[in-house]
């Protein structure tokens, strides 16, 4: 029964709160679960070599192919999800990580082990469970507020890569490496059951419309065409669309100034100048908890304000933060540090919201496909960041000229977000068909 052919009586035993925003809650908690496995790596990689003996080489290797399935397997996923279900490929994920770091306590007795359970199965494991995955549940789920409901499922996936690293670096220092990797499976395990028990499809299946949506408004319907190709056909499509590549671009640049950076940069920085791995985590958590601030904040503005001029504004910001950055460095926690990480946080992943508006608005029913591309280059600009920053420091001896390049990698983001297209390009939730389309049909 769907929204439209409720009766009085059924409208009567509607419960208050919108199922949608239960919806979220649920979705955040699988997004944490996941992102507790994103930024691991780095914390385990001397143990593992002091331990096991294993190389920096061989664990490099596993770290690139997580760091290149996370985002090529996205926007495969978000298919998947129209095919087969939210739940189901959501489950399927969650299942692989609890796998995964079961077998990587117990059966990793080499390095190569370690590139098939971290490298493989936790990349496609966390690659499928993104914001590509948020952006699905919010455009089945929401009509109106889906900016707000976006920036809190973003919140949600940075706290869980920087906010628990604290937690799990204590575990790392009192217990052996694999506690960590242990709590990491117990919580992707509790979020696997939160989801079987609470995830649902879409509204009709709990007899309600999308929040906000009209009585009339059409359902969104489920897909049955083959996911693999359909995620090839979207890509195609877009590549023929100038607009596609300066998101995409702009998003290169994003992933550079942020993941390139923070996961591979911050705590080697700081150890130059004395400052200790814990205190390092601390201000990535620091980072983290700031993140969700700004992304529901985000969220919140693109409801209200036109998309572009937020990323210009938060790119913009962002660079000056990185600019200032070296003048900060200590050796301990000073006040200008924590003011730093607030303030960074509060930026990081802000421009994610605003991002999947134009999305939306210019690619319609393939908005989150799209997306999902758009992250790839994400991830390629953070992968490229990550190797040029650590040439950058052997070379050079500081990451001075790092975080510098990064700041002007920002100013050319605010450019592009500036000159991105406008929101009301094309209408929300509409078929995207490319260049071809009429002005009409755009």
């Amino acid at each position: 029964m769907t929204i439209s052919d409720a009766s009085p009586a059924d409208l009567d035993r509607r419960p208050r709160r919108h199922p949608a925003w239960t919806m979220v809650a649920v979705a955040a908690l699988a997004l944490i679960a996941a992102g507790s496995f994103t930024t691991i790596a780095g914390l385990i990689t001397e143990p593992l070599v002091t331990t096991r003996e294993w190389s920096r080489g061989g664990i490099g290797v596993a770290v690139a192919v997580n760091m290149v399935l996370y985002g090529a397997v996205a926007p495969f996923s978000a298919a998947l999800m129209d095919r087969y279900g939210i739940r189901r490929v959501t489950a399927g994920a969650l299942a692989i990580l609890v796998a995964a770091s079961t077998l990587m306590v117990t059966a990793a007795p080499s390095v190569v082990w370690f590139v098939l359970w971290w490298g493989l199965a936790v990349g496609i494991g966390t690659g499928s469970i993104t914001m590509v995955f948020g952006a699905t549940v919010a455009n089945r789920w929401f009509r109106r507020r889906i900016g707000l409901a976006t920036g809190i499922l973003t919140a949600a996936s940075v706290f869980g890569q920087f906010a628990l690293l604290p937690v799990l670096s204590v575990l790392l220092a009192h217990h052996h490496w694999q506690r960590p990797i242990i709590a990491c499976g117990a919580f992707a395990a509790l979020a696997l059951v939160v989801v079987l028990v609470f995830l649902r499809e879409r509204p009709e299946s709990v007899g309600v419309g999308r929040y906000g949506a009209a009585p009339d408004d059409d359902p969104v319907g489920t897909r049955t065409v083959n996911p693999v190709a359909r995620t090839v056909g979207a890509l195609t499509t877009a590549l023929r669309d100038r607009r596609f590549w300066l998101l995409a671009t702009m998003f290169a640049l994003c992933g550079a100034t942020t993941n390139g950076l923070m996961w591979s940069h911050f705590t080697p920085a700081a150890h130059d100048h004395g400052m200790a791995a814990t205190a390092a985590s601390s201000l990535l958590a620091v980072i983290g908890l700031a993140n969700i601030l700004g992304t529901v904040t985000a969220g919140w503005l693109t409801d209200r304000v036109e998309p572009r001029h937020l990323l210009a504004v938060f790119f913009a910001a962002r660079g000056v933060s990185l600019a200032v950055l070296p003048l900060l460095f200590s050796s301990g926690l000073s006040p200008d540090l924590v003011a730093f990480a607030v303030v960074f946080g509060i930026l990081d992943v802000a421009t994610v919201p605003p991002t999947l508006a134009l999305c939306r608005s210019v690619f319609g029913e393939d908005s989150a496909l799209v997306f999902g591309w758009i992250s790839v280059f994400h991830q390629v600009g953070a992968g490229a960041m990550a190797l040029a920053g650590s040439l950058v420091r052997e070379l050079d001896g500081t990451y001075t000229l790092v975080w510098l390049a990064a700041a002007v990698a920002c100013g050319l983001a605010a450019i592009l977000g500036a000159v991105s297209p406008r929101q009301a390009d094309a209408p929300a939730g509409g078929n995207y068909r490319g260049r071809g389309s009429s002005d009409e049909e755009r």
